[in-house]
């Protein structure tokens, strides 16, 4: 768990891990947050239909439902990596209703697009006005 602040509002964010083992945990670390923030290696063309499979079924529990999404395509330093378009598209992203959905195209290596991510997270946190 790290904490990041800024200004007034401190955001809590866990690092749940990808891997199969550790995704059963992703619901209950998710329920009363003000959103979830996905991150997906952007750069990984054939791990994308697992993360978007994965992104859906744990969008289906209904403790989470109405949480706002925020996903993030990481790694676009990389030359492979996808557009926020093709991102978009792969996972699946302007089927989801129940919420609102949102997605940057980061570089965590370059720190590309990070101060947009923590305004948003503010911006949807629950004491923001």
């Amino acid at each position: 768990m790290r904490k990041v602040t800024k200004g007034s509002v401190t955001i809590k964010l866990w690092d749940l891990g990808g891997q199969r083992r550790f995704r059963s945990m992703w619901e209950r670390y998710c329920r009363g947050v003000s959103a979830i923030l996905y991150v997906v290696d952007a750069a990984d063309r054939d791990g994308i239909p697992i993360s978007r499979s994965e992104l859906h079924d744990l969008l289906a529990k209904s403790t989470l439902s109405g949480i706002p999404l925020l996903v993030l395509g990481n790694k676009i330093d990389k030359s492979e990596a996808l557009s926020k378009q093709a991102l978009v598209d792969q996972l699946g992203l302007e089927q989801i209703k129940d919420r609102e959905v949102c997605c940057y195209m980061i570089s965590c290596k370059d720190s590309v697009n990070i101060d947009v991510v923590i305004d948003w997270l503010i911006k949807h946190s629950k004491t923001a006005k």
